[in-house]
């Protein structure tokens, strides 16, 4: 008896690791072919007419290194405000548009920094997915609130929680919680839950990894759906509109003039492969032009007064001008 229990789960075992072997090509294939049709649907846009250029950082203490950075804003007097991870140098810098450092703040402040976003007051706004909170300060870096979203599940990883904010034409706040979670929230100026919406799935108006957001003038919510390789489009109240499909994976969104930017790679490589920026049509989803990123950018874009993209690369920033 205990040597046929023993056969018939060693059978199983050569079972499942059959299907295992099986499933892993047909998906990596699909990925493969997913990504090519994306490259082939990106590449015949028209090229954007801009260059790649580093921002330079000046004017940095002795000492300072700047470690991975993970969120660029601009305000609108062209202050660029930077988010990197390092230690050896405080989370948040504000530059000029010539690279001066201009102030610092921040350290102590998070546990993993993720992205940061300039609401149209000048205020700085911080997203710290490893206590999946959000914080807002002043230009100066006063501190003037803190938005616990919480309820974040131990995923084993520090990213576990919030990861982007946007502003409301209303003065309310949206919230993407995507590590662990896959919902939006929305909270009052003054930081009051007031809804939220959204769940695990690959379905209209569910997500894999909620990663950015933006919202219009006109209350329509853009969340940047980043593993299921969209963007979806909802009401104020979370209601599904449509989506932008086939964009890969979809790390960053800006909304600007009329224009929805987006970062995004390849969905069959690992996170961090080169990818690219693209201009989209935000009424129809259209691919009004696209610019190729080097591995490891991407992670947020933001634009300039001036109409030019700015992303994270690495250590740095990438000028698209």
């Amino acid at each position: 008896m205990k040597n046929a229990r023993r056969r018939r789960r060693f059978f199983n075992l050569l079972l499942l690791a059959a299907s295992f072997l099986c499933i892993r090509p047909i998906a990596a294939q699909t990925s493969r072919s997913s990504d090519a049709a994306l490259e082939k649907r990106v590449e015949g846009s028209p090229t954007l007419p801009f260059k790649q250029e580093r921002f330079q950082f000046r004017a940095l203490p002795a000492g300072w290194v700047i470690g991975v950075v993970s969120g660029v804003a601009a305000d609108d007097n062209g202050t660029i405000y930077v988010m990197q991870r390092g230690n050896n140098a405080d989370p948040i810098l504000a530059f000029d548009l010539h690279g001066n450092l201009l102030r610092s703040w921040g350290r102590g402040d998070f546990v993993l920094p993720h992205s940061l976003r300039v609401d149209d007051k000048g205020n700085v706004w911080v997203v710290d997915t490893g206590a999946s909170a959000v914080i807002k300060y002043s230009p100066a870096g006063k501190k003037l609130l803190t938005i616990v979203v919480g309820d974040a599940p131990n995923t084993g990883n520090r990213f576990r929680g919030a990861t982007d904010v946007a502003f409301a034409p209303s003065g309310h706040v949206l919230i993407t919680d995507g590590y662990g979670n896959a919902r939006v929230l929305e909270y009052s100026a003054d930081g009051r839950r007031i809804r939220e919406w959204g769940r695990s799935g690959a379905a209209p108006g569910e997500f894999h990894l909620p990663h950015a957001i933006q919202v219009s003038k006109d209350g329509t919510v853009y969340v940047a759906d980043r593993e299921n390789g969209r963007i979806e489009e909802f009401t104020r109240e979370g209601n599904f509109l449509r989506e932008i499909d086939q964009l890969g994976r979809c790390y960053s969104l800006k909304l600007k003039n009329g224009v929805l930017w987006a970062s995004t790679g390849p969905l069959g490589e690992a996170s961090g492969a080169a990818g690219w920026v693209v201009k989209l049509d935000p009424q129809t989803g259209r691919i009004l032009g696209h610019l190729n990123l080097p591995k490891s950018s991407g992670h947020q874009i933001d634009v300039l007064p001036s109409g030019e993209p700015i992303v994270t690369a690495g250590d740095g920033l990438l000028l698209l001008h």
